[in-house]
């Protein structure tokens, strides 16, 4: 696991083949970093399914009101169609590319519509930059986020098991 500089701004999300680090950018996109908090200490990302997962190009997930593996409301037909209980974030743009391991904030066309869902980009997708938020960035484990299951969405999605802000973990 990567050496973690800022507790406070660090997710740790356990996925099937092992923890994916995250080092967040509230500096760059403080609203979402904050936001991504929030929902990990409220535990609402834990076995979220990942529902759209496209080879070569990026993992989506956090659709906690419509992707939550547990729930017996799951329905990958609206997994992704769903956000938080929490208002919609606006966006947060910046000189920040998105990069192979970056954090994008999904959004509807609406801009300011961000809310709960991202994607881990799989490789560098320029062609989003200054068009969806940046606010984070794999530090370690893209090697498990590589193995996500893909499909749109995957017959049998991977979920995010576990993600929880560092500073919390004992």
């Amino acid at each position: 696991m990567a050496e973690i500089k800022d507790p406070e701004n660090t997710i740790i999300m356990t996925l099937k083949d092992g923890e994916v680090v995250i080092e967040l950018l509230p500096a760059i996109a403080p609203k979402h970093a904050e936001r991504m908090k929030a929902l990990a200490r409220a535990k609402a990302y834990d076995n979220v399914a990942f529902h759209r997962v496209i080879d070569g190009f990026m993992a989506q997930t956090g659709d906690v009101e419509h992707a939550n593996m547990a729930s017996p409301s799951y329905n990958a037909r609206r997994a992704g169609t769903g956000g938080s209980d929490l208002p919609d974030l606006p966006a947060e743009f910046s000189g920040i590319p998105h990069d192979r391991g970056t954090l994008g904030a999904a959004r509807s066309q609406n801009p300011n519509s961000a809310n709960s869902q991202f994607f881990i980009n799989f490789k560098d997708n320029h062609f989003l930059n200054r068009q969806y938020t940046v606010y984070g960035r794999v530090i370690s484990g893209m090697e498990h986020v590589d193995k996500i299951t893909r499909g749109e969405p995957p017959a049998n999605p991977d979920r995010m098991i576990t993600v929880r802000v560092a500073a919390d973990v004992v």
